[in-house]
């Protein structure tokens, strides 16, 4: 009798316990298989986009090509050294895909070259018809604190990695409003949502492109035309090595940090899925850099006690 009475309990137990939380779990499962099959209509709809991406040359902006080129996409590679997006179309053309694949294009392009922009969007148009993504990859990066960064390197950070970009998207725009349809995807950092010693030029470039694309995004929704922001934390790319210092020579090191970080093609395929997933602001970063971002929102002072010994530290290192 005891026996049963225990299995009587436990089974009143159970169905008490499904009564309550069925339906609550049902709802998120059928929503959980609708954004799934979602997703898997996106990402089929990759095939055949025209996707343009900047800073093709190396490190991100290469594993973005072949994230890209592997969905079915008409691949641009720009970047200003031709040599480079020659052995990155080799190599994509040499990739095994499972869906059908396009020759990519090479664009040779220079950021800093702002007025160049708008004859770099007509030669893609005359080629593919349209621009379906613009992903915002290249730019350049400092190490130097403030005062003794030449005001000469902080123009150029951002006339690469802010008015570069912009200049860009501004000549991808028209297209893609007269066909009601396009993606801006803009590569920021984790240093755009909250700045770190050493790094006030770089910061300020990408805190202006967070700026911009929220502005963008709101503007250009009338038109379906959807704007992503994506804010890596470290990368394991040659970002360091070809950063520059304060006085603007090359900089040459590759930094633990950057060595340490999330791979290139791991970081491709996490933006590959935000757009699939139609994400409008992203942070890709371990939790180190999202509770820094954290408490630069909900506790200022000790963020700002935080960074002041960070300078401290590289100070007198």
């Amino acid at each position: 009798m005891k026996n049963l009475a225990e299995r009587s309990a436990g089974s009143l137990y159970w169905w008490l316990l499904a009564t309550l939380f069925l339906p609550i779990a049902i709802p998120g499962l059928v929503l959980k298989l609708l954004t799934m099959m979602k997703e898997q209509r996106n990402a089929r709809n990759l095939n055949g986009k025209v996707v343009l991406i900047t800073g093709a040359s190396s490190g991100l902006g290469e594993a973005l090509a072949h994230s890209f080129f592997l969905a079915g996409c008409k691949v641009v590679l720009a970047a200003r050294r031709k040599d480079e997006l020659e052995r990155v179309r080799k190599d994509l053309l040499e990739l095994h895909a499972t869906v059908p694949t396009h020759p990519p294009i090479i664009l040779p392009l220079d950021l800093s070259d702002l007025n160049s922009m708008a004859a770099k969007v007509q030669t893609v148009l005359e080629i593919h018809g349209a621009i379906d993504i613009l992903v915002n990859n290249g730019g350049i990066s400092v190490r130097g604190d403030a005062l003794s960064t030449a005001i000469d390197v902080d123009i150029r950070i951002m006339l690469v990695n802010y008015f570069g970009t912009v200049a860009l998207t501004k000549a991808c725009l028209p297209s893609m409003m007269a066909r009601k349809e396009g993606r801006i995807v803009s590569i920021s950092s984790v240093q755009g949502k909250f700045a770190i010693p050493h790094r006030s030029a770089y910061s300020a470039s990408k805190h202006a492109l967070q700026a911009f694309c929220d502005s963008l995004r709101a503007e250009v929704a009338k038109d379906n035309i959807k704007v992503t922001l994506i804010s890596p934390g470290y990368i394991n790319t040659a970002l360091s090595l070809n950063a520059l210092t304060g006085s603007g020579a090359s900089y040459g090191k590759m930094d633990a940090t950057t060595a340490g970080g999330a791979s290139p093609e791991d970081t491709a395929r996490s933006i590959l899925k935000a757009i699939v997933r139609d994400e409008k602001d992203i942070v890709l970063a371990p939790i180190a850099p999202r509770a820094a971002y954290w408490l630069r929102h909900l506790i200022p002072p000790v963020y700002f006690w935080i960074m002041k010994k960070r300078a401290e530290k590289l100070t007198s290192s």
